[in-house]
């Protein structure tokens, strides 16, 4: 553990107004991650939702839509459920980029799968068995 920082607070995302409500719907009501704060306006709405430990993912609105993965490489969420949550993202009609797989990429057993979100944000679902 690092002396200065004692882990991650949260990650956030900038959709555009356009995008804004495609992208909470995503992880909230198909990821079901729990609304912990929101703030703003209705023009420029702001959330905060748990990633289901101690960190959070912000929701804020952009003026301008970032490139497909925008400047983070993906962002990865800890689950036993790779399987289901592919499913439910494919279900969605999200794209998925990698089908879930076993490796040993990490010095360890590990089961994962990647697609990519609403506003192209390329997304990781990890178990370390």
């Amino acid at each position: 553990m690092s002396q200065w920082i004692d882990g991650v607070h949260h990650i956030a995302l900038k959709p555009t107004a356009e995008q804004y409500e495609k992208t909470v719907e995503f992880y909230t009501q198909l990821l079901g991650f729990e609304v912990k704060k929101s703030w703003g306006d209705p023009q420029r709405p702001c959330l905060m939702v748990s990633c289901g430990d101690n960190s959070c993912l912000e929701i804020l609105p952009g003026d301008e839509a970032v490139s497909r993965g925008g400047a983070l490489a993906h962002l990865a969420f800890a689950t036993a459920k790779v399987d289901e949550l592919i499913e439910r993202v494919r279900e969605a009609g999200y794209e998925i980029a990698y089908e879930p797989y076993d490796t040993d990429a990490i010095g360890a057993p590990i089961h994962i799968a990647f697609c990519y979100g609403p506003i192209g944000e390329y997304i990781e679902f990890f178990w370390e068995k």
